[in-house]
């Protein structure tokens, strides 16, 4: 699995010449909330473009760097470009409430988990319920169900189905390396 936070701010290097084209610095989503692309350092042109990359694009995804075919695979796009991303768009996925459908708030989101290099769908979340709960219980981890139309993904909220909270795991601290291509 890929955990997405793992992958922001390794190198970008171009696969035949090792050339670096940037770090990663964020990544981006559709509509339906699957991996679209990645978002690079925007350097000293950050107010006119961003540098980005789509993911089909990426050749591997592994623990110290990312590996795309060639440098024409990044491209410039405006920030409207990318509407929904993890960090930094008008739509964020980070800190995004998730809430069962009777109501019961399960945590906001830190985290997300990807199955692997070609499944851009997400298959878990990382779940926080604030600083001092992580510290005392831990984070939680919920799989997303297996069927993806149980759950809306929306602006505000993560609505998934009720009974979802007996899914949640705990996050142990050996678990810090999921997603690191393990």
């Amino acid at each position: 699995m890929i955990k997405l936070q793992h992958v922001i701010g390794l190198p970008v290097l171009e696969l035949h010449s090792g050339k670096q084209v940037g770090h990663v610095k964020d990544a981006w989503f559709d509509e339906h909330w699957q991996l679209t692309g990645i978002v690079l350092d925007a350097g000293r042109r950050f107010f006119t473009a961003m540098k980005s990359v789509l993911w089909t694009d990426v050749v591997k995804c592994g623990d110290d760097a990312v590996l795309i075919a060639s440098e024409t695979a990044v491209s410039h796009a405006g920030k409207a470009d990318v509407h929904r991303s993890f960090h930094n768009g008008p739509v964020r996925l980070k800190d995004l409430m998730v809430v069962t459908t009777d109501g019961e708030q399960l945590g906001r989101v830190s985290d997300v988990y990807f199955s692997d290099l070609q499944g851009t769908q997400i298959v878990g979340y990382e779940l926080t319920d604030g600083f001092i709960a992580d510290i005392m219980d831990g984070r939680k981890w919920l799989p997303v169900p297996k069927d993806p139309d149980t759950v809306m993904l929306g602006n505000d909220a993560i609505i998934v189905p009720a009974g979802s909270e007996l899914l949640l795991e705990p996050v142990a601290a050996s678990d810090s390396d999921i997603g690191r291509n393990v």
